[in-house]
């Protein structure tokens, strides 16, 4: 029995333990602010799924952490240093993106100075998906949302147009005999959008061993996103003219926003298998038919 390993072992577990309890008191307010904010913003609130999964990621690497040496490191310090300073700036200046983040950074800090690089390492993943769980701040998400609005108003005038039905645009407003159809923030595509980015991540690491394939998952996630929701902006726009106008309000509103997205999980896995279909492409020997 290794009785120096096991030594250090109950040192760094006492204490993080004893930190654990530091940052529970730091973040009392700010950990429930977010969650407030994933329950009552439709936009994150993909943000509930984002810690069982981390924690489940963990739970996969349990072997490699425990084969892993215990090594402090004084990166660590300095990683947790700066964390706080975020921290500190954060709750002085009101940003709460600042706040938020640095408990990431200052959990890899942790990692770094009470286990060692090959410990940071293992996590590195986990530790960058909970990234996700962090609302954007608002003058990013108003960079992002404002152009998807107005893109997805110029796919559906160019679809409802196409399909013989008089429409003109106005910004991000179309307008059509006798109704005007706004394609409001809400409507971007930035909430499918987020879900399907961690999603695709999701997807990209229970069924792709290479690295290049997962980030190609999650960067079709974008466009597929945004594709889907300017279909349904479209055939918003169409059934509200043919049908009746309530059928860009209620239920029928809620209903497409749903259907699209599994729309876009349908042709996100529809891109998956195309890349399992080239990769198997390119590995056939030459001269053997499929």
């Amino acid at each position: 029995m290794n009785l120096g390993l096991s030594s250090s072992v109950y040192r760094a577990a006492a204490a993080a333990l004893v930190v654990a309890g530091a940052i529970g008191w730091l973040y009392a307010d700010a950990f429930p602010a977010l969650v407030r904010q994933w329950a009552n913003d439709e936009d994150y609130s993909h943000g509930f799924f984002v810690i069982p999964l981390a924690g489940y990621f963990v739970w996969e690497r349990r072997e490699a952490l425990r084969r892993a040496p215990f090594e402090q490191t004084t990166l660590g310090l300095l990683v947790l240093a700066f964390s706080l300073l975020c921290f500190v700036a954060g709750q002085f200046g009101s940003e709460l993106f600042l706040t938020r983040v640095s408990l990431i950074g200052v959990l890899g800090g942790l990692v770094l100075f009470l286990a060692g690089r090959q410990h940071f390492r293992i996590l590195a993943f986990p530790l960058a998906f909970l990234l996700l769980m962090v609302p954007l701040p608002a003058i990013i998400f108003n960079q992002v949302a404002f152009p998807l609005q107005i893109l997805a108003s110029q796919v559906g005038e160019t679809v409802i147009s196409a399909a013989g039905v008089p429409v003109l645009r106005e910004g991000n407003v179309l307008l059509l005999p006798g109704r005007a159809l706004e394609v409001a923030e809400a409507c971007s595509g930035i909430r499918s959008l987020m879900s399907l980015l961690m999603l695709a991540i999701v997807l990209g690491y229970f069924t792709e061993p290479r690295a290049g394939a997962r980030v190609a998952i999650a960067l079709a996630s974008v466009p597929i996103a945004v594709v889907a929701n300017a279909t349904r902006v479209a055939g918003t726009g169409l059934a509200s003219y043919w049908i009746s106008p309530a059928a860009a309000d209620g239920f029928f509103h809620t209903f497409s926003g749903w259907l699209m997205f599994v729309v876009a999980l349908g042709g996100l896995l529809a891109f998956h298998r195309a890349l399992e279909l080239a990769r198997a492409r390119w590995r056939r020997p030459a001269g053997v038919a499929w």
